[in-house]
Formats: C-alpha cells, structure tokens, sequence
C-alpha cells in the first residue's frame, strides 16, 4: 500500500513519505488515461534531457474501466518537486490529482517496473516473466520465460510484438530459412523465437550493448537454448549493425530481423540489403507508423519490395524481400 501523507514535503510535494531516508529507489504514481498511456508508449523525448530519467510505465488497473489506467515512474534516488512536476505534466488528466509517491528501498527499479507484466501471446508464441511463470500456458503454444529489466524486448511493447506476430505468420506461410540474423536482439527473444520456428537454420545475435548480450546468454539458458556455434545453437556476439568479423563471415542471409529504430535503420539500408541473398527477407521495428514510408524507400532505393506491413497500434512491422 502506498503511503500518503497531507502535509507538505519542504519542495511544496504532497503525497511524499517524508520520514523516509532520500537515496534508494522511488515509485511515483498517477492516474492517466488509456490515450496518456499510448502517447506516453511512442514518445518521451522530454525525459532523454535527464542524466537518470525515470523508467515509466502504464497499466490498466480494472479492465471493467479501460479508459482509468496508472503511470508509475521509477527513479533512483527521491525525485524532487520539479521532476514530480514534469512527470505530472505527461498526464494531463491528473493535473489536480496528489501524486502518490513510495520509497521502494535499494532495489532493481528497472526490473521492478516491468515485475508485473503480464503474459502476452504473439501467434504461436507465450512470453512471460518469472512472476509469472507458474500460470498456466496454453497447449499450442510456444512458451519463452523472459526475465524483465536490462535489456529491450520482454515482447509488452508493440514492436517486439509486431516481429513476433510476423515471424509466425510467415512460418505459417510455408516459408524456409536457413541462414538467420537478429541484428539489436536485446534479450533474444526474437533469435529464440526464430530457432522454434526453422531449428535447423543457423542462427546470429548481435547487440551493441554487452549488457543486452549477456542477459541474451541468460534467457537463453534459462529457456533451454544453446549458445554458440554449430548446429541448433544462437551465436551471440556484440557489434553495431554488421560490424562484427563473425557476422560479415556469415552472409549471405535469406532472413534478418532488426527491432532498432528508424534512424539507424536507413542508414543501414545498403549494408542490411547487401547481407541478403537474393529472395531472401528483412524483418524491420523500432519504428513509428509516420517514419514507415522513410524507412520502406531506403530499402526499395537498394532493389528491395515491401511484401507485407503488421500494425500494432501506431507501430508498424514491415517485412521487405530482396529482389531476385
């Protein structure tokens, strides 16, 4: 439960525990509504400006009322009244409400923020955290357990979704790889997800941060895959885009998947198109419905055809073949 208090902190902050020690982690707690919710999902360039920005995140607390969702913002350290302010001001809709906020203690407030995910189903795919690893998981599912926290991709955001749903579909559509690449794989997910769907493919994953590498080796282990090289094992290495001896060694592909943003994304338009054999797909996210037509004609400029586009919300996966 947490704790409120009327009397005002010092900085003119209600709602502050203000017997609690200032260092260690915070929760910062709002009301909002599900359209806050979904801006605050595609943008908070206002937050980047921070040497620690908060880790936020929205839920809907009663599905019975799906328009009252919560914003909870994680900081490390007691945020004073003019980050309070700031937050606030994300949520229009709880411009004169109190903000609740609660000492959390010395934890992993990243993880902590993403502990009570939900499981989500992309497809054939079941991804959920080890909270809730004990429910029950449906009987044609592909189950992943995805520890939450240092790395991109436990599959809740859209885009993660978006490559889910599209690796499903085109093994439902009969199509073979046998020569894969995850480019930006965060937790790995999408390698996993990949290697359950053409086991016998040889799989690489890269990342440019080591953190996100190591936490890949982690899940995998965790979900009884094998790293390394040979056969019906990922490769995890760490390298920006292809600049990686091992994979450069690899090409040609016939599949990539790179869950990056839009930016990087056309700049590696020629070095990502190259990598490909002919016939062969790229799977690209990161990216919001407005860059689409951007990122598509980088790609079309480098003898590549937009097959197919999967919308999640404002996030669009798209899915391009190189021409024969």
């Amino acid at each position: 439960m947490m704790r409120r208090s009327s009397e005002p902190r010092g900085d003119g902050i209600t709602g502050f525990p203000f017997d609690a020690p200032r260092e260690g982690s915070w929760r910062l707690s709002l009301p909002c509504t599900a359209a806050e919710a979904r801006a605050l999902a595609e943008d908070v360039s206002v937050l980047a400006l921070l040497d620690e920005p908060p880790v936020l995140m929205t839920s809907e607390p009663d599905p019975a009322h799906p328009d009252i969702w919560r914003l909870d913002a994680y900081f490390e350290g007691a945020p004073d009244a003019a980050l309070v302010a700031m937050i606030q001001a994300l949520v229009p809709s709880a411009a004169g409400a109190t903000p609740e906020i609660e000492h959390i203690g010395e934890q992993d407030w990243v993880t902590l923020s993403q502990a009570g995910l939900p499981p989500i189903r992309a497809g054939r795919f079941h991804v959920h955290t080890p909270a809730n690893a004990g429910e029950s998981i449906p009987a044609d599912a592909v189950a992943f357990t995805i520890e939450a926290g240092r790395a991109f991709g436990t599959g809740h955001h859209e885009t993660t979704t978006g490559c889910l749903m599209t690796i499903d579909l085109m093994k439902r559509a009969g199509l073979r790889f046998t020569d894969i690449a995850d480019l930006g794989t965060g937790t790995g997910l999408l390698a996993f997800a990949a290697q359950a769907c053409w086991p016998r493919a040889r799989i690489i994953a890269s990342d440019i941060d080591p953190v996100a590498v190591a936490v890949a080796a982690e899940n995998a282990a965790a979900n009884g895959v094998r790293t390394g090289r040979g056969p019906r094992r990922i490769e995890l290495v760490t390298a920006a885009g292809l600049a990686h001896p091992r994979l450069r060694a690899r090409a040609p592909y016939d599949l990539i998947l790179a869950n990056i943003l839009a930016g990087p994304l056309i700049e590696l338009a020629p070095v990502l198109a190259g990598a490909l054999r002919p016939g062969g797909s790229l799977i690209l996210a990161g990216l919001l419905d407005t860059q689409a037509g951007r990122v598509a004609a980088a790609y079309r400029r480098q003898h590549m055809r937009l097959a197919a586009t999967l919308m999640r919300g404002t996030w669009p996966t798209l899915r391009l073949v190189r021409r024969r």
